[in-house]
């Protein structure tokens, strides 16, 4: 392990040679800076793992460099110690308050820094520790998460493309694609209320539950109530689950679609006719008898039917959520002509462009009708 380097930012050239010498001796490293502009530098390009940082300079003070020094992500971990003369508590207070971690007041005594700085460095690896471990447990949710999704290919005869972008590293949207019988395939998108590792942990009892409800024994309202049930008992104090399951019979042509307080479905047919099947319905896991809406829709070869969560129309130029689903029904319509897994891809990215700041998770599944 590499021995820790310690920025020391003073513009008196004795302080800098006094404390140069007291943290060499003890096998530190050391950065020198003579005003807060250069620190800012240095520490940007050479991230030095802690600063000794001094208040009173010209130009800019050390409060004021310690504020921009914490509101650069590059800079914004190191931990800053200030050293001034000014021992009142109200130069202490604003220290703190701009972003330090401690304070010590001059003149400084060489024991009092070194035990002060191996405490802070001390609490910065731990830190970093743990937020290692929290990454890491983050990743492997992540990976489960991605694992229990189905892939277009694991399930061809269902014609469908997916885009999911989830906000944190495992997200509360989720969707799944089963096969019920021959002539018979289930498409399902649910939104887990909040985001990250509560609401990820709720997708696999989601699809187990869906996958048990997914034969001809159950109809589309069947499943989706017995998911009600189940999740009325896994869902924490003012969490819920919105749905929207649809079911595609090859056989008789017809897609039947069940909402639980879901955005609506959007059909597109193979002439370019956009619509969205609106449904007045409540959301799963909340009340005890939960009101849900079921269509019924006549479908024909080419036709194209869109599922989503709310991330995808909301928070957009302007509009609401109303605007956005009528962006979203104009994407559908003019990207008909191109294969339903580029058209899904080229849809949410006109409608969530990679440079658009986003609050939520992004998840868009599409299917094309082959009877």
């Amino acid at each position: 392990m590499s021995a820790p380097t310690i920025l020391i930012v003073d513009d008196t050239p004795l302080n800098v040679d006094l404390l140069r010498a007291v943290l060499a001796s003890e096998g530190f490293r050391t950065l020198e800076a003579c005003d807060g502009p250069q620190a800012r530098r240095i520490s940007r390009q050479a991230q030095p793992d802690l600063i000794l940082l001094d208040v009173m300079m010209p130009g800019e003070s050390g409060f004021e460099t310690c504020a921009k020094l914490k509101s650069d992500a590059a800079t914004a971990d190191i931990p800053v110690i200030f050293l001034s003369a000014l021992d009142d508590v109200k130069n202490k207070v604003t220290g703190l308050k701009s972003g330090g971690v401690d304070y010590v007041t001059k003149p400084v005594h060489g024991e009092e820094v070194l035990a002060r700085v191996r405490v802070h460095l001390r609490i910065r690896e731990t830190n970093r520790a743990m937020t290692a471990r929290h990454m890491a447990r983050l990743e492997e949710l992540r990976t489960a998460q991605q694992a229990i999704l189905v892939r277009p290919e694991d399930c061809p005869a269902a014609n469908f493309a997916v885009f999911y972008e989830p906000l944190e590293a495992a997200g509360g949207d989720f969707y799944d694609v089963v096969p019920i019988g021959e002539d018979m395939i289930g498409y399902f998108v649910a939104d887990v209320s909040g985001h990250g590792v509560s609401a990820a942990f709720l997708t696999s009892a989601i699809k187990a539950l869906l996958r048990q409800y997914s034969n001809p024994l159950y109809s589309a309202e069947d499943a989706m109530r017995g998911v009600d049930s189940v999740m009325r008992q896994l869902l924490g104090e003012e969490q819920y689950l919105t749905a929207c399951y649809a079911r595609l019979n090859k056989r008789t042509r017809r897609l039947s679609v069940v909402s639980a307080g879901h955005p609506p479905l959007v059909l597109v047919t193979r002439e370019g006719v956009a619509e969205s099947i609106e449904a007045d319905s409540e959301p799963l896991g909340v009340f005890s008898s939960v009101v849900l809406q079921h269509k019924d829709l006549r479908v024909a070869e080419g036709d194209r039917f869109y599922l989503y969560s709310d991330g995808l129309i909301e928070a957009h130029a302007g509009g609401g959520r109303a605007a956005g689903l009528e962006r979203l029904k104009d994407a559908c319509v003019r990207h008909r002509h191109v294969p339903v897994e580029e058209a899904v891809l080229q849809i949410a990215r006109e409608l969530r462009p990679v440079s658009m700041a986003v609050a939520d998770d992004l998840l868009l599944l599409g299917a094309e009708v082959r009877l």
